[in-house]
This record gives C-alpha cells, structure tokens and sequence, in this order.
C-alpha cells in the first residue's frame, strides 16, 4: 500500500517554520542616503546637532519688538522704520532698535535683538514716495497713524527682489516669540532618532541629511535567483510551436522579488530533468541568498524540485493547506563554502496564480526577514461580497477580487465601513488575467466551502 502523503500545514504553521529557518537578517554595509531607500536601519541613529541650529523665522515679514506693535490693527496700524533686511543664509547681526524693524524671509536667522516675527500679511509696505517725516518719529516711538493715501503703499506680501522699504505698517499685534522656530525645537543633539530595524523611506532620508549624516548602516539587500521549470516554456516572444507555452512566472517573480526589496537574478529556464535543473541552482548558490524555482513541486512524474532540492541540502516543509498553492516547498542547502550560510530554497507551484499568490504568503516574509525588516503586515480590510465565493474544503481560500468603486475610481464602503467585491473572472489557478485585475484577495476560511452574496468576507489588498 502506498504511503500517505504527509499532512498539509496550515497557512501560520507553514510561516512560523520558514521564519525560523531564515534565521538573523543579512550582514550590514554603509550606503550613501541616495542608496538607503526602503533599506533597513541595522543600528540607531543619534543627532548630533540641534535642529534647528539656531532660531529662525517661520514666515516672511519683519523682525520686530513685540512691545512695538502691541495693540496694533487694521484701523490703527503702526509704522515701523525698516532698518534692515536678512535672507536665508544671511547673516542675522543685524541690530533692531526699538520703533524698527527688519525684512526677514522663511528660514532666515532672527535678528538676536528681535523678539517677534509679523506676517507679511499683516503689514503695508510703504512705496517710494510715502511720507518719511514719521519714520524720523518712529525712531523714539512708534506712531500711530490713519491708513495711508491709495498709491503710496501696498499690501500682500513682498515682489521678488524689490529694494528694502522704508517703512512697514503692521495691522495686527504678536506676542513675543510669534513665528520663531526656536532652536533645537525639533531635535536636541543626543537624541535618539530612528532605530533599527526600520525601513528607510524618504522622511527618514530626509531627517538624516537635516541632521548632517550623508551615510546609513544598512542590512544588505537579500540576491534572490528565480528559475523557471519545465520542457514546454519558452521565453515571450519566442516561437511556441505546437506544444510551447510562454514563460509568464519567471518575469512575474523577478518583479515581485523587486518589489519586496531584493536583487532578482534570472537563471532562466531549465527542463524537466534533474541534471538541467542542478545545473541551473548549483552556480547560483554562491552568489544568492535565496533560490526560487517555480514548478515540478507537485506529485507528477515530472515533479522532481524536491529532490534537486534534497541534492542541494534538505525539503524542510512541502503541502500548504490554501488553495491556490498546495503543491508548496521550502528548503535550505548544505552550510555555504567561505561563509557557512545556508541558502534559502523555495519550490512554488507551476500554475502563475498559485506561484504569485505563494510568494506573497511566504517568501515576500522571508525577504523582508533577511533585508532586517520585520515580517510584512497584511493590508486586510472588511467586505461584502456581491456575488458567490467558493472553494474546495479543507485549505483556505485566497479568491482574486475587485473592489468596486465610484466614478472617481475610490473605493465604496457601506455605513459600516465595509467594501463591496466581486470576483475578478475564473478563479482557476492558471488564470492569470483574473489575477492581472484584481485588487485584492478574498480570505475564506478553510472550514468554509461557500459565501453567499451579501456575506461578510475577510480581504489581503493586493500591491499595485
């Protein structure tokens, strides 16, 4: 009598052991910031500057004695003589005597004997040709005056390089420290930033160039090879002939192993044979982190993954409980030559919907372990499915689903925050173009055979 297969492992077993297996992340290297994108930190990054250096000013408008403009308004504006002008980049020791001001952009150091910044909002600047008899006034006080005649000032804000005014007139009062970025207000030097582990996305790149760092401590990017098996595939494009059919998983998988963060290498296509197939891996085992073979993973008499596999190293899982992707393996090879590292071995299923669906459940958390990240949260959301859902009993379902959405392409929720689904096409595991269209996958669970319309379903978006 034949042996039993081996009992299939359910989706979180099958996940708990591969983790496990992969062990501690890739060794570090340094990287320029221009290369640390969606990189993992692998130590913590301190300031060791305060930022921002030194107080600045969030707006453009004047530097001023806030006791100089208290109680000022639209209907009583105060004139200010302006005695000066400091610029992004400028040098701040400009002197502010009190009944003054000094022009001041965004960004520009603060005066150190001004204590206030007013919106260029709130003031009228004064033209060429307005009266500059009460500028010698505000010298000793400011001076309280009506509005001044049309066509000798003007408000809203300043014209690109126009000479200093003479005067200002603010419209509204400011308390002391108004529109100043103090010093040190966003970082102290010292402090702890980022720690490691944490992906490295462009606001972390930014906050390490604020801060002066030019260079990042990383976790190197995994090098996943992928090789597709099987006589009958032939590269797009090429000539199929009577019994070809084109290579749509190798491509596929490239891009997804792109997609989680890896280095994709392409080992081509080898055939139905042990030897073509040892041939294709065992070069590629120095070089790469891990090694992705799709097909030949099933029980056919062709199916000989396992067993190149088992000539590499050891099968250490195969047989997930889901549907599509049963026929899945996991494995690692023999210790490396030079550095003893084992070598990731994963033998997805041949059909392109089960290699796709696969990938994601199990090797895009491997990748993320290896790149020093912490395994990948789901996008999981709430839905209502419109039509019927099913599957076999026994595995769980990842079905392939639209979401429906509005005239502006947003998706549509119920008042209970739900979304509406429908199934994308066939949902046979060869059907590619259900998966190309699909936003999301529909979790059934394994006890489940059916949902019927309107029933509440679990989704996993989809990356677009």
């Amino acid at each position: 009598m034949a042996d039993r297969p081996e009992p299939m492992l359910s989706v979180e077993e099958a996940q708990d052991r591969l983790l496990e297996a992969v062990g501690s992340p890739l060794p570090v290297e340094d990287v320029p910031l221009a290369q640390a994108l969606d990189r993992a930190l692998a130590e913590p990054i301190r300031s060791a500057v305060d930022l921002p250096p030194w107080d600045n000013s969030s707006m453009d408008g004047f530097a001023v004695h806030a006791a100089d403009v208290a109680g000022a308004t639209a209907t009583a504006p105060i004139r200010l003589r302006v005695v000066g002008d400091v610029r992004a980049g400028g040098s701040p020791h400009v002197d502010v005597p009190p009944g003054c001001a000094v022009r001041i952009a965004t960004g520009a150091p603060m005066p150190p004997s001004a204590d206030a910044v007013v919106p260029v909002e709130t003031t009228i600047v004064a033209e060429e040709g307005a009266d500059s008899a009460i500028g010698e006034a505000a010298r000793v006080e400011p001076a309280r005056v009506e509005p001044a005649p049309a066509g000798s000032t003007r408000a809203l804000g300043f014209r690109a390089l126009e000479p200093l005014p003479d005067a200002c007139l603010v419209t509204a009062a400011v308390e002391p420290g108004a529109f100043i970025r103090r010093r040190g207000e966003d970082v102290r030097a010292g402090m702890l930033l980022l720690e490691p582990h944490r992906r490295v996305g462009p606001a972390q790149i930014a906050l390490a160039a604020a801060v002066g760092v030019d260079s990042l401590r990383v976790h190197r990017r995994p090098v996943a090879g992928v090789l597709s098996t099987g006589d009958e595939l032939r590269l797009a494009g090429q000539e199929l002939g009577e019994s070809g059919i084109p290579d749509a998983n190798r491509p596929g998988l490239l891009a997804m192993c792109s997609d989680a963060g890896a280095r994709a290498a392409d080992l081509g296509i080898a055939g139905d044979s042990l030897e073509s197939i040892l041939r294709a891996l065992r070069p590629a085992i120095e070089g790469s982190d891990l090694l992705i073979v799709s097909g030949g993973v099933s029980l056919g008499p062709y199916d000989i993954v396992r067993t190149a596999f088992e000539a590499l190293g050891q099968v250490e899982l195969w047989r997930v409980a889901i549907q599509p992707g049963k026929p899945f393996a996991f494995g690692r090879s023999s210790p490396r030559d030079g550095d003893g590292r084992r070598v990731l071995l994963f033998g997805l299923p041949g059909n392109p919907v089960s290699a796709l669906v696969t990938f994601e459940l199990f090797v895009r958390p491997a990748l993320q372990r290896l790149s020093g990240l912490p395994a990948p949260t789901a996008r999981v959301d709430r839905a209502v499915t419109e039509g019927r859902l099913e599957k076999a009993a026994g595995r769980r379902g990842y079905l392939r689903v639209t979401v429906v959405r509005d005239g502006y392409g947003s998706p549509i929720r119920d008042p209970q925050g739900r979304l509406r689904v429908r199934v994308a096409g066939h949902q046979g595991s060869h059907v590619l173009s259900a998966m190309a269209v699909a936003d999301a996958l529909a979790i059934v669970p394994e006890a489940v055979e059916r949902l019927e319309p309107g029933a509440e379903v679990e989704i996993r978006w989809l990356r677009a």
